[in-house]
Formats: structure tokens, C-alpha cells, sequence
């Protein structure tokens, strides 16, 4: 395998020993080329109505092209060299990859990659991001571009934002949704396996689009199509060249999102009754290192780097039963459930990280006082109360240690956590030994509020100190030597992180993240304060004003929400059943604003001539701005395909900081739901939408 990137292609001339290449050949050949290859490039023809007939591109003598009949939905592999028919007609353009089938209110789609970019080459394989997308309707009488029914116009809108607003990674022979050591550990399950059957469920993040052809592969004993499942991440992927004391190396960054609890900011917080919690990622830091060089040894191309390493971190949400409620104010109510489950799921949340990581070293950033301390309190009282073997819980309050910008002492938290870091390791690989010289025996688990900026900070931090170890012990950087010694390294480290950091946090909280200015720079800045400030108001809109629509897009497109084939079910995605006075308020409001504006231009005939036109509309403007406060909620753009009504008007034991945005008669102890925001009519529709739960949901 060739693992170097696109910038250091001149780089292959460096040599190492025969021995280093025997080696370092039968650990690539048994990493990764055992396993199925997929098709990289298709050509799309349709017959008419009838078909689509998907034929691969440079795939030798025998190849076997997938035809997907549009009338009926089935899906067939072809044999051999089968003849396409006379009337088909070839697509202009070239396909990269089936993302998977979808099924919404008057017709199946067939998703298919239209664009692709190079992201890097990673151990010999190419490693893409997904550019452009179309959408094919099964059924002929649907037009993509102009469904002739709104709800099906905006599914389709849903759809398309999802995919146009991800960061979608893949690869034809190297497996993006797991990390190194877990490749390595199943190399002979893996041998002779389709690279779908390999994936890592949690990151694989089209598995149900998949759900068609999977079923479809191998279901009359036959046909095989794992050429054509493509598994995608959502999630982030950087790599870079560096040198340091004359050594090659590449330095990379991959984080994977998880599919469960899949969503946005505050319309995903917590754990649901599965044990899977919101804003899961795993993050993995890779350093390929190449190997001495000896005068006169035999050239290598097949793998330049002789060490590979990994260091895998995890980030999750506090794994309770909380929310917080959007009511337009600033700071949201914040919402504790005390469920009896919530012991369980955690303990089952917990044991599944042990059972994949090893040794869970938890991390908590959250404040211990203020509108964050309900929320930490809740954690160490479960975490207190299993007493988990293989788990250890450490808090650091991260606001108090590093105030008025002294970022340096998340070092505290390091010399807290050393001799954790280095008892646990990183997985290390050696081009000369056939077994690994290191396992990662545990992983750190971080988390914050978010999971974002804190969480972003603390983890960039726990890598440096695990690459200058790495480094240390490879002898690059002698004792005590770090890489900030070296500005071209340090650099390249820093961005690669900050960068990480800004994709998770526009993925979960719509915008980039806060404190990269440290990140970036590893120093606190009053100008990163400011941009701070606006990456806050611009989450604080978002948030309320445009994240139902996103939220939607991930249950639709995850398969949380699986619409009937009747439209008219649906109305209610494209209806606002909101009361008439709710509606108007809004519109009252900008009337008075705009006449209030245009008074200033109006001509003074006398000291009182305007002074009861400003009071009238002055007044009006006032009182709107005060009924769009008091009732909150409803202002809010919420999920409509799973809507939060359990969460915004709990009423059973836990914790709630406040109940606003409800309406006056909230105030007063009386609970009001807004049934614009679908409040459960039967017990079935409960079953579906209960607190945390992310069951599949059919309307």
C-alpha cells in the first residue's frame, strides 16, 4: 500500500530495508485487501419508464450491471456481460456510488453521488467526500423537480438540505467508519467480506437508505451486490505532510458521527431508552511515521511509512434524561427527567463503551454551579450510584481553572490525567513486527454542555500530550522535547483540530466553534472573544428559527420517521395550525416597526403631531414583542416529524429551571399544550414518541 498524500507524491523515492518491506507488505495485504472491492465510477441508463440500469465502469471482462425496475421497486444483478437494452439511454453523468433508496409519500428514490473531492490518500487508498447529489424517482409520474403535492415537495426539500448540509466521507477499499486497531482486531472475520458488513453500525450513516439492497443482496441465494453498497460517514477527515528532525510523516484526523440520537443542538440532548446519546463522536488521531533510511536499500513503493499510530477519543452527551426547551430567551429552560430507567440506560450506554473501547476514563467539563449544575449533579449521582468496574469519572471545572483567558491550566487537568493517558497507550503498528507493539486499552469520554467548544479544547489538549509521547518514544523529539518546538508542525496540528472542531459544531449547534482562537493559535484572544460572541448569536437563531427543519432532516433521512403513502397524512408538515392570533402578532409587530420608521420621515406641522402617532404605534409594538415572550414556544420553529411535546410540558419528578415561553396561564400553575405541536391523540402515538425514545415512527 501507498500511504502518502496528494502534496508529498515525490517523497516515494525514500527507501527502507528489505526486511522493513517484506513486512511492512504482509501487514498491508492483510489490513485491507481481503476485502471485496466496490465500484468507484457507474454509468446510469434508463429504458424508458421502466428501468434503471446502473453498469460499472472498468470492471473488467465480467461484468455484472444492476438493473432496479421502477414499477415494481425490484432490484436485480444482472449476469455477466448482459447486453443493455436497445432503447436505453445513457446519463451524461458519471456516478459515483449508490448512497441508498428512500421512500416518501407518492414515490421511492433511488440516491445516487454525482460529485466527489479527493480528501487525501490514506495507506494507499483515496479517500473522498461527497460533492453533489441527484435524486431518481421510482415512479414515473413524480417529477423531483416539481412534485405535484407540497408534502412531497417538502420531503424532498428535507432531504436535499440533508445531504447538501453534511459532510459525507467514503472510501472503495479502506473502511472510513472504523479505526485502526478494530480493523487490525478483525482482520480475519473480515477476510473475503463486503466492506458494508465490515462497517461499524453507529457510523455508518446510510445504513438505512442501504436497507433496499442489503436486503435485496444474496435474498434468492444468487445475486451478490456488496460492489454497489457504499458505506458513508457523516463526519470529518484532514491529512497533512510534515517533517520533523528530517523524519516524513503524515499527520491525520478523522471524527465519526454516530447515526443514533442523530440531530441538532437542543432537539437532541441526552440519552434515549436504547442507551445511545446525542452528539456522539469518535474522534482518531493517526501519525504515519517513516522508517530510517539506509544507503543503497532496495526502493519501496508498496508503503513509505513504517509506524503506523492511533488515538482514538470519544465524545458524548451527559447520559441522562435532560433538555433544554427553547422559549426565544436566550438562555433555554433547562429540563431533568428523573426516570426510573435512567439507571439502566445509562449502565447500558456505559458497559457498550467498555465493551468497544476498553477502560472509560469520563471526563466532565459541565460548571458545577449555575444553569449547568442540575445537569452535572444528575451524572455523578448515577455514575456514584453504578460504580462501574472499568469506569472512572473525573470533573473539571473549566470555567473556574481557566478564567480570565489562563487556558494554559487545562495543563491541571493533563498532570491529573497522565499516568491514566500513558497506562492506557495508543495502538502502534511496526512495519518489521507482525503483531502490534501497542493496544489502546481505554478511551477518554469528554464532555461539556454541547460537547462542542469545552469538549473541542480539552481533547485537542489530550492528543498533543499523546502525539509528544508517541514522538518521544519513536526518537524523533528527544525527552522533554514537544511539538510546539516546531512552529511547521505545531501549526499544522493546531488547524487540523480547529478545523475538526468547527465541522462538529456547525453539524450540531450551527456554527463554528467557540474558543478556536486557542486552538488555533494556542493563545486566548479578545478578538476570538468577539468572534465568539458572534457565533453565539448566530447559534442563538439558528437554534430557534431554523433547526426544526434540520432536526426533521435527520429523522427523515436516518429513519426515525418513516412516512405512509398517502400525503394527505401529512399535511401537517406544510400547514400552520398555529391559532389565528399567534400568527397575526408576528405580522402586527412588523407593521409597527415599519410605521414607526416611516413616522421618522413624516412632516412635523406641530410639536404634538406625531407624539400620539409614535405612542400608538410605539404601544402596539411593545405589547406584540411582550405576547411573542410570554408565549415562547410558540414561536419556535420545533421538529414536525417527531416533536418534542413530552419534553416542553413534563410534569413527573426531576428538575426544570423555569416554564417559560407557555403563556400566561403557565404562570399560574395551569399547563396549556399547544396542540398545533402534535400532542399524542392515542396511546399508540405515545408509545411512539416517549421521552428519549427514538423508536421508528410511521405517519
Amino acid at each position: 500500500m501507498v500511504a502518502t498524500c496528494k502534496s508529498s507524491d515525490s517523497d516515494l523515492e525514500r527507501v527502507w530495508s528489505p526486511a522493513a518491506f517484506h513486512h511492512s507488505s504482509f501487514w498491508s495485504s492483510l489490513l485491507s485487501a481481503t476485502m471485496k472491492p466496490l465500484h468507484q465510477r457507474l454509468h446510469l441508463y434508463t429504458e424508458g419508464d421502466d428501468t434503471y440500469i446502473f453498469v460499472p465502469v472498468d470492471d473488467g471482462v465480467e461484468t455484472q450491471s444492476l438493473t432496479i425496475h421502477r414499477a415494481s421497486g425490484d432490484i436485480v444483478l444482472n449476469r455477466p456481460n448482459t447486453p443493455l437494452p436497445n432503447y436505453a439511454r445513457r446519463s451524461q453523468r458519471t456516478l459515483y456510488g449508490i448512497v441508498g433508496l428512500i421512500s416518501l409519500s407518492l414515490s421511492e428514490y433511488v440516491i445516487v453521488i454525482t460529485g466527489r473531492e479527493l480528501k487525501g490518500r490514506l495507506m494507499g487508498h483515496d479517500i473522498y467526500r461527497a460533492t453533489a447529489f441527484d435524486i431518481l424517482p421510482l415512479n414515473p409520474n413524480v417529477s423531483v423537480h416539481n412534485p405535484h403535492h407540497p408534502v412531497e415537495a417538502h420531503l424532498l426539500a428535507l432531504v436535499r438540505s440533508h445531504l447538501h448540509g453534511g459532510n459525507f466521507l467514503f472510501a472503495y477499499g479502506w473502511d472510513v467508519t472504523r479505526r485502526l486497531q478494530a480493523q487490525w482486531e478483525t482482520q480475519e472475520k473480515a477476510a473475503h467480506k463486503a466492506l458494508w458488513e465490515m462497517a461499524d453500525d453507529r457510523f455508518f450513516w446510510n445504513r438505512f437508505l442501504q436497507t433496499r439492497l442489503i436486503e435485496a443482496n444474496g435474498s434468492n441465494g444468487k445475486q451478490d451486490l456488496s460492489k454497489f453498497v457504499l458505506p458513508i460517514m457523516y463526519g470529518t477527515f484532514d491529512l497533512r505532510p510534515a517533517f520533523i528532525q528530517g523524519r516524513h510523516m503524515q499527520l491525520c484526523l478523522i471524527s465519526r458521527r454516530s447515526r443514533f440520537r442523530a440531530g441538532t443542538r437542543y432537539f437532541r440532548r441526552g440519552i434515549d431508552h436504547e442507551g445511545h446519546v446525542a452528539n456522539f463522536n469518535e474522534t482518531e488521531q493517526l501519525l504515519l511515521v517513516e522508517g530510517p533510511t539506509t544507503p543503497g536499500a532496495q526502493r519501496v513503493t508498496d508503503d513509505l511509512f513504517a509506524t503506523k499510530l492511533s488515538f482514538v477519543q470519544i465524545r458524548g452527551s451527559v447520559p441522562v434524561f435532560w433538555a433544554e426547551v427553547n422559549t426565544l430567551r436566550y438562555k433555554p429552560d433547562l429540563q431533568i427527567m428523573d426516570l426510573q430507567e435512567t439507571a439502566d440506560v445509562m449502565k447500558k450506554h456505559l458497559q457498550e463503551q467498555v465493551s468497544v473501547y476498553g477502560n472509560q476514563y469520563l471526563v466532565n467539563l459541565v460548571n458545577h454551579k449555575g444553569h449547568e449544575q442540575p445537569v452535572k449533579e444528575a451524572y455523578e449521582r448515577h455514575v456514584a450510584e453504578l460504580n462501574l468496574p472499568n469506569v472512572r469519572y473525573e470533573y473539571f471545572d473549566f470555567h473556574n481553572e481557566c478564567r480570565k483567558m489562563r487556558w494554559d491550566r487545562i495543563s491541571v487537568l493533563i498532570d491529573i490525567m497522565k499516568d491514566d493517558l500513558e497506562k492506557e497507550g495508543y495502538f502502534r503498528l511496526d512495519a518489521i513486527q507482525p503483531e502490534p507493539v501497542k493496544l489502546q486499552q481505554g478511551v477518554v469520554r469528554t464532555n461539556c454542555m454541547d460537547n462542542l467548544d469545552r469538549t473541542n479544547v480539552v481533547q485537542a489538549a489530550l492528543a498533543k500530550y499523546t502525539l509528544n509521547l508517541q514522538l518521544r518514544e519513536l526518537g524523533v523529539l528527544p525527552p522533554g522535547a514537544s511539538v510546539d518546538h516546531y512552529e511547521g508542525f505545531s501549526k499544522d496540528f493546531r488547524e487540523i483540530w480547529a478545523d475538526h472542531a468547527d465541522a462538529i459544531a456547525t453539524a450540531y449547534g450551527g456554527s463554528g466553534a467557540l474558543k478556536s482562537d486557542f486552538t488555533r493559535t494556542n493563545q486566548r484572544t479578545r478578538k476570538g472573544a468577539v468572534e465568539d460572541g458572534m457565533k453565539s448569536v448566530l447559534r442563538y437563531l439558528k437554534n430557534n428559527y431554523f433547526d426544526g427543519a434540520r432536526q426533521d432532516a435527520f429523522d427523515l433521512v436516518t429513519g426515525n420517521w418513516v412516512p405512509r403513502k398517502n400525503p394527505a397524512a401529512a399535511m401537517f408538515l406544510v400547514t400552520d395550525a398555529r391559532p389565528l392570533i399567534t400568527r397575526s402578532v408576528p405580522v402586527a409587530a412588523s407593521f409597527s416597526l415599519f410605521m414607526i420608521c416611516a413616522g421618522l420621515t413624516l412632516p412635523r406641522t406641530s410639536d404634538y403631531s406625531l407624539f400620539y402617532y409614535f405612542m400608538l404605534w410605539f404601544s402596539l409594538l411593545a405589547i406584540s414583542l411582550l405576547f411573542i415572550l410570554i408565549h415562547g414556544i410558540d414561536y419556535v420553529s420545533w421538529p414536525r416529524l417527531i416533536p418534542p411535546t413530552d419534553v416542553i410540558y413534563y410534569s413527573g419528578p426531576g428538575y426544570r429551571s423555569g416554564n417559560h415561553g407557555k403563556g400566561l396561564k403557565d404562570n399560574f400553575g395551569i399547563a396549556k399544550r399547544s396542540r398545533w405541536l402534535g400532542t399524542p391523540r392515542s396511546r399508540v402515538e405515545m408509545d411512539h414518541i416517549e421521552l428519549g425514545d427514538m423508536k421508528k415512527r410511521v405517519d
